[in-house]
């Protein structure tokens, strides 16, 4: 059920021949009240698709009543036509759910400069309207997908209110939100300031420390939609925990899912100056495809650890650091120390611990390894 498992939400998916496989291809989710408290959070691309550039406008005034989303095509650079079917798109779905256009979020995913073709959107919109249901969560969540092999759903509960979401994505994963769309529901009473305290703070150590492929997309969309229809007022700092454990259950099975991958990659770096300094050595090492590439093979080549600390900016003596790899310090004091034949590479899971000993400060970045199916698939995604 995930976005309709707190009271006061209902949603569809259907097929609307945006896919040539016929599966579902449109979702939509409507909060039903009695409030619409929201927040969204985009991504930060300078080019951004319509769905983006149309939903940018909507959440302004912090109420957001429905979420429709499709997969099949980003309609990114598709020219005016491309944003007047977003346009079109949610005045149908005004229509059907009898509200304002300017409170639906619109989301698409898919290939760059594909335009939608707008009859069947309008059609889709119709029959997700008809198909509107408390149920609705997982087929909304399967509509969404694009390159995922499963749909990613997540529900966490508080007391007597609870947080549901469902996200995609598998491909184009970086920071600055990821690649992905997300809906999240609430059914606590939350007003807009708030939630959009506790999604910044909740994305910036989930989504923005996912880097997988070091790619950015133009649809990046996480938006938080608060019913109240529990009629109960969590403490902010409770709120914010269940959001921030919600959006990391969901960052983790985007990592788990992405495009070919063979190992999740958990990049952990203590006693750093700032956090700051930690993020932007952990995403150094996220982003060398060299040591991506090692990890495949299962190598752990920590040479390519520690070439990739140095490019950062971050305060770090060169002759003085450690490196472990899946829980072996096979670098002490910028130096050999395990023999590297004592590490196994070979479970999905691979963790890489780098102390900098200059502080107390510390980060995770989440990626994954570079692998020739990773390569195969984006090689052929537009065919």
């Amino acid at each position: 059920m995930s976005i309709t498992a707190p009271a006061g939400f209902t949603a569809a998916g259907v097929a609307a021949g945006l896919k040539s496989t016929g599966a579902k291809d449109m979702a939509l989710v409507v909060n039903n009240g009695p409030r619409f408290d929201s927040a969204t959070v985009f991504t930060s691309n300078r080019c951004k698709a319509n769905p983006v550039l149309w939903s940018q406008e909507v959440v302004k005034d912090g109420i957001v009543r429905a979420v429709v989303l499709n997969s099949g095509g980003a309609n990114c650079y598709t020219g005016a036509e491309g944003f007047q079917t977003t346009h079109a798109v949610a005045e149908k779905v005004a229509e059907k759910v009898g509200i304002g256009a300017i409170d639906v979020v619109v989301c698409s995913t898919g290939l760059i400069g594909l335009a939608n073709p707008r009859e069947n959107m309008i059609a889709g919109v119709e029959a997700l309207a008809a198909a509107l249901t408390s149920d609705g969560g997982d087929d909304a969540a399967s509509a969404i997908m694009t390159t995922d092999t499963v749909s990613k759903q997540a529900v966490v509960e508080g007391a007597g209110w609870s947080i549901g979401g469902m996200a995609k994505g598998a491909g184009m994963l970086a920071p600055a939100l990821a690649t992905m769309l997300v809906v999240i529901t609430t059914d606590a009473v939350i007003d807009a300031a708030d939630l959009d305290q506790a999604l910044r703070a909740a994305t910036r150590v989930s989504f923005d420390r996912l880097d997988s492929d070091g790619c950015q997309s133009t649809n990046d969309t996480v938006t938080v939609l608060a019913s109240g229809a529990s009629g109960i007022t969590p403490p902010l700092a409770d709120f914010t925990a269940a959001l921030t454990q919600l959006c990391t259950d969901l960052a983790t099975q985007l990592l788990k899912d992405a495009e070919g991958s063979e190992h999740d990659i958990a990049i952990t770096v203590v006693n750093a100056v700032t956090e700051d300094d930690a993020v932007e050595v952990a995403r150094s090492v996220a982003r060398s495809n060299l040591f991506k590439a090692a990890v495949f093979g299962n190598d752990p080549n920590w040479g390519r650890v520690l070439a990739s600390v140095g490019t950062t900016q971050a305060e770090f003596d060169p002759a003085d650091l450690d490196v472990a790899m899946n829980g072996v310090w096979v670098c002490k004091n910028s130096t050999p120390h395990a023999d590297p034949a004592t590490v196994d590479l070979t479970p999905r899971d691979v963790s890489v611990t780098i102390d900098l000993k200059s502080g107390d400060a510390r980060a995770t970045v989440w990626t994954n390894d570079l692998t020739h199916a990773y390569v195969h698939e984006n090689s052929a995604y537009s065919s």
